[in-house]
């Protein structure tokens, strides 16, 4: 009896869900599974000497979270806060550690289902952004939706990195 020979067919990829909120009059998206929650803009702590992309903390439920202002963190303009203006509790794991961050954004859209074939690569040129922190573009009706990879976006030791050269560039102009 000749051995059958079996052929697994590639699992079809699933859709992802992705939160979409603006920055200006642009839209993002960030994983679902990495969101906790969404916060109305209150009582976030500004912190002495910190980079500009730093907004302060916030108090949720007791544990200290860092906020950062995502617009200036991709190089835009800071968010002008009004009464749409939110902050986006995501979970970052990284060397089997959790980090939770704040995200300020000007406001919060939707969560969409984007299959695979519906994520384009991002251009190679032209894109206002380092290429590392985008996962793809999607399109939502006219508009273009840049998908963020959130563990590169605001991985820890980068932002720790810049915050370290934030405290040297102020100790050198003392």
């Amino acid at each position: 009896m000749a051995a059958q020979m079996h052929v697994d067919k590639e699992p079809a990829l699933e859709p992802q869900q992705f939160l979409t909120f603006c920055l200006g009059d642009e839209f993002f998206g960030m994983s679902l599974h990495q969101t906790r929650e969404i916060l109305e803009y209150s009582n976030v702590t500004d912190v002495p000497l910190m980079p500009d992309f730093m907004a302060g903390v916030i108090n949720l439920r007791g544990e200290v979270v860092p906020v950062i202002d995502l617009s200036l963190r991709l190089g835009r303009n800071p968010i002008e806060v009004h009464k749409r203006t939110c902050v986006v509790i995501v979970e970052l794991h990284t060397y089997e550690q959790e980090y939770v961050i704040g995200l300020l954004v000007d406001s919060v859209s939707e969560v969409v289902e984007l299959a695979p074939g519906q994520i384009e690569e991002a251009p190679a040129f032209g894109a206002k952004l380092r290429a590392e922190f985008i996962l793809g573009i999607a399109k939502k009706g006219d508009d273009f939706v840049v998908l963020l990879d959130a563990e590169k976006t605001l991985s820890p030791i980068e932002l720790a990195s810049l915050v370290e050269a934030e405290l040297q560039g102020a100790e050198e102009q003392e």
